[in-house]
């Protein structure tokens, strides 16, 4: 399901019954971070535990945005879960560098490495399922 704020466009795949891909795309600020929020929870709500984000078409974020990922972080994490942010934009992962949530949330150069990561059996919460086909969230 796509969603289209302001200037924010947010997908959501489910990859398996823990995992969603949110693909987040346009600019991630004070307007629009309430929207990425409500769509994280949604997951969590649904019993998605572990949500990589997908950041290669996200072209701005501010610290509305930043203070969105890291309660969705603290959320995953109460949950037994994780967030793991993929293929950030070069401004988006300077951003995370300055703050420091590269050192306290997982980044990952591809969605790909990313859902290897959540996914692996290696991951403390790993009670996982194997991966399904891919499918759309028709509850997002």
């Amino acid at each position: 399901m796509s969603s289209m704020e302001t200037n924010l466009n947010i997908e959501v795949v489910i990859h398996d019954t823990d995992t969603a891909i949110l693909t987040i795309g346009g600019e991630l600020d004070i307007d629009t971070a309430t929207s990425l929020h409500h769509h994280m929870a949604n997951q969590f709500l649904h019993g998605r535990r572990h949500l990589v984000l997908d950041l290669s078409d996200l072209q701005f974020m501010d610290s509305s945005g930043l203070n969105v990922l890291i309660k969705a972080g603290r959320e995953a994490r109460d949950a037994g879960g994780d967030v793991h942010l993929a293929a950030p934009t070069p401004i988006v992962l300077r951003l995370f560098e300055i703050t420091g949530l590269s050192l306290a949330t997982p980044i990952h150069s591809t969605v790909d490495e990313a859902l290897a990561t959540a996914c692996s059996p290696s991951v403390p919460t790993a009670d996982r399922t194997a991966p399904s086909a891919h499918q759309t969230d028709e509850t997002s």
